[in-house]
């Protein structure tokens, strides 16, 4: 396993919302690692013989996949390296498999659409980085070709692999494989980032600190925001104004409800983290203190169902999005530095 430097040496004040929480060096510790080896033992035996996993009825294959992939990455595995490096070196060969001539990454079974493209796309670009095994270049360059051609004229993308309207959990995805790519080598148009985050500033609401699903409408969530706060760290935005207020709106509404929960803090944990200092340390521990008692434990494996009870997701989901955000600490993932 390779170990990555932290670069994080931002301290912000600490926040009310999160009071309860106290601020040891946030690390992960036995009783945590102990959880983590036992969902990778989880995620492993759910892997199908094809090497993918997926969603609820077979649904979502190659978006799944990619999540799955990404919480072995987060805790040190990569393909044929690591307790784990088999299994994830077939779920990234399922994901090659999925990139279609014209980039667009899809399954050939269940649902499709451009969250999985982006996050498989996300995860391809994460491994080439780590392994640059030149195989995996030619499908990566495609799948951001096609991200490229699909930016709609805000600046966002949507659901379809085409240009139409936009919001911010679809354009989420498609800005961080931007971004991972370029760190790997790719190009990308500097044109096409410019505009991404026009297109995520665009939804941020002033009154609150929070964002919104689209521009000029909605409510501003948790989720949302922890999404658009990221996108723009991704993009190089660390320190931005809109970035500080985001990060307050996401501590302030962490736990009034549980709804997209799960979503949230696959955005929400990494954002704070590039933040760093007390908001980090007081995010992590009291996501870690509320998940640690919830895991589900059958023989060596644990597992959690999603904490929002439904909305398409399931316990596979769920566990590789809890698992990523618990090994965040270990520092593996490129894309989780400044």
């Amino acid at each position: 396993m390779r170990v990555l430097p932290s670069l994080f040496v931002l301290l912000l004040l600490a926040s009310p919302a999160l009071a309860q929480a106290t601020r040891p060096a946030t690390v992960v510790d036995a009783a945590t690692q102990k959880v983590i080896d036992g969902a990778l033992k989880f995620l492993a035996s759910k892997q199908s013989p094809g090497g993918s996993w997926s969603g609820n009825n077979n649904s979502h294959q190659a978006a799944i996949t990619a999540y799955v992939v990404n919480a072995f990455l987060a805790a040190g595995n990569l393909p044929g390296e690591g307790p784990h490096g088999k299994t994830v070196q077939r779920g990234v060969d399922f994901l090659l498999d999925c990139v279609r001539p014209d980039g667009y990454i899809a399954a050939p079974t269940g649902e499709n659409n451009m969250y999985g493209h982006g996050i498989a796309t996300i995860v391809l670009g994460e491994t080439y980085g780590l392994t640059q095994d030149q195989r995996m270049r030619p499908a990566l360059e495609r799948a951001i070709r096609l991200i490229v051609q699909t930016q709609n004229k805000e600046g966002g993308w949507r659901y379809r692999p085409r240009v139409e309207d936009a919001d911010i959990s679809v354009t989420v995805l498609q800005v961080t494989a931007l971004r991972v790519a370029k760190n790997s080598g790719i190009d990308v148009p500097q044109r096409t980032l410019d505009r991404a985050v026009a297109y995520v500033r665009s939804c941020f609401d002033e009154r609150s600190g929070g964002f919104t699903y689209q521009p000029r409408g909605g409510a501003p969530g948790f989720a949302r925001t922890c999404a658009a706060i990221y996108s723009l760290q991704v993009l190089g935005f660390y320190d931005d104004p809109m970035v500080l207020r985001g990060s307050q709106f996401a501590i302030d509404n962490f736990d009034k409800q549980n709804e997209w929960f799960t979503y949230g803090n696959f955005y929400g944990a990494p954002a704070q983290y590039m933040i760093g200092g007390e908001r980090w340390d007081r995010w992590y521990l009291t996501f870690r203190d509320k998940m640690l008692p919830l895991a589900q434990r059958s023989g060596d494996t644990v597992f959690w169902r999603p904490l929002e009870g439904g909305n398409g997701q399931n316990d596979t989901f769920a566990t590789a999005v809890y698992v990523t955000v618990l090994a965040i600490p270990y520092q593996y993932l490129p894309i989780y530095q400044r």
